[in-house]
């Protein structure tokens, strides 16, 4: 790989401005510049645009269905990608990595400006629209960081990893303070035109970074197997045992975004009730709830990624740093289950979810720089799609029986206790598998 040489070499007393500023959380070679701002801004773009719809996804799906069928319509996202992952894979083996990730947006754009002619004509859309960001989120994320690990070897990944990171940080908080900011004067359907000009963008830094590198023979990477991203998992111990961490961890997530949304929904109908607010505001008031939430989330997650990942990188490795999460969340769902009140639940869920986007999300995508090129982009877009929505259709079923048996916020919070010893059982699996590929 050869990128533009915009400073002077290592050794050298002098050393660029862009160089010295990333000392302060890891150390970049000269030439590795201007390629790493190129997939910050990149992954800024992509998170900020789906920030923007994510915070339209709460306020719709909330204020037409509520808690319990958004957690229903999670499951559906699992049954559509069971069709969509072996569609991309045959794509992915066909084409080059450009063109993909071209299609792949232009295909997701055109697909806002049908929900916003829909929504405008007084359609609702909250559970179709639903399940499109869940999909959309996933595929277009896990295809970003494939790019990525595509680019970047195990120890350059290391490296620059924290820094596309913080792109990744700074892109979630800052859409969804624009969302919290723009709800106030734009509705849903015109926020969804926002986020596609921003992955309108996302095309053009990333057709710009492909560029600097040297072009590979063959389609997308080297992509020398028939199997598809499914195959590549299940004849894999280290890739399975990856796919069941995302699973179990993505499934302690969205119980506690349910036990969240449905305090969100009773504070809401408690301040109609109360005369605080009128019916017509329950959309805004969850919106601007969101907004803010996610904007505390995205702040704590992006001091954590400049302040702490590189540095766990550095003394405990992405095998070690993917102990962390998991602690946390032990820690919050024992304060939730003592004491189960809306602001203890988002503090916890504050610091679960900054901890899972900072430390979590970039260890577990650095798990991939050590295998091969079809893995990247097959296998991790099996991975991180259907085996992650795999874990909100579980998430669905532990709902439904939670209404039948009318559980209480604590006795899902003790659900997730338990879950939590499975994720650190898996953990202690990829450590070694991670440790003897590395060796």
């Amino acid at each position: 790989m050869s990128t533009a040489e915009t400073c002077l070499p290592i050794g050298f007393e002098k050393r660029c401005f862009l160089n010295r500023a990333f000392t302060a959380v890891t150390h970049l070679r000269a030439g590795e510049e201007a390629t790493t701002l190129l997939f910050a801004a990149n992954v800024f773009v992509l998170l900020a645009s789906y920030y923007l719809l994510k915070t339209v996804r709460e306020a719709l799906i909330l204020s037409e269905a509520g808690a319990a069928v958004k957690s229903y319509s999670a499951a559906g996202q699992a049954l559509l990608l069971l069709g969509l992952i072996p569609a991309y894979s045959h794509i992915a083996s066909r084409v080059t990595r450009a063109k993909l990730i071209t299609g792949v947006s232009l295909f997701f754009i055109s697909h806002l400006a049908i929900f916003y002619l829909m929504g405008n004509a007084g359609f609702h859309i909250g559970v179709p629209f639903f399940l499109w960001v869940g999909i959309f989120n996933v595929l277009v994320i896990a295809q970003f960081w494939s790019f990525a690990n595509d680019m970047h070897d195990s120890e350059s990944g290391k490296r620059i990893f924290p820094i596309i990171g913080i792109g990744s940080s700074l892109g979630a908080w800052a859409g969804a303070r624009l969302a919290s900011r723009l709800f106030t004067f734009l509705d849903p359907y015109q926020l969804m035109l926002v986020a596609a000009v921003g992955l309108f963008t996302s095309i053009i830094l990333a057709r710009r970074t492909d560029a600097k590198f040297e072009p590979r023979p063959g389609p997308c990477a080297i992509l020398p197997t028939s199997k598809g991203g499914f195959g590549l998992v299940l004849s894999s111990r280290y890739l399975l045992l990856i796919a069941l961490m995302v699973l179990i961890f993505n499934l302690v997530n969205s119980l506690g975004e349910y036990m969240l949304g449905e305090m969100v929904v009773a504070q809401a109908r408690a301040s109609v009730a109360a005369g605080v607010i009128d019916s017509s505001q329950v959309r805004a008031a969850i919106g601007s709830f969101y907004g803010g939430f996610f904007g505390w989330v995205n702040l704590v997650a992006l001091l954590l990624q400049i302040f702490v990942v590189s540095r766990l990188f550095r003394y405990i490795g992405a095998r070690g740093a993917l102990f962390v999460l998991p602690c946390i969340a032990l820690g919050s769902y024992s304060l939730m289950a003592v004491l189960p009140v809306l602001g203890v639940v988002e503090i916890a869920k504050v610091l679960e979810n900054s901890s899972d986007y900072s430390i979590q999300n970039t260890a577990r995508h650095a798990l991939f720089l050590l295998t091969s090129p079809e893995a990247k982009y097959k296998a991790k877009a099996a991975i991180d799609t259907f085996f992650w929505r795999v874990g909100d259709m579980l998430q669905a079923g532990i709902v439904l029986a939670g209404a039948h048996f009318a559980f209480t916020t604590r006795q899902y919070a003790l659900i997730n206790i338990a879950l939590v010893g499975v994720w650190l059982i898996l953990i202690v699996g990829i450590f070694c598998e991670h440790k003897r590929l590395e060796e």
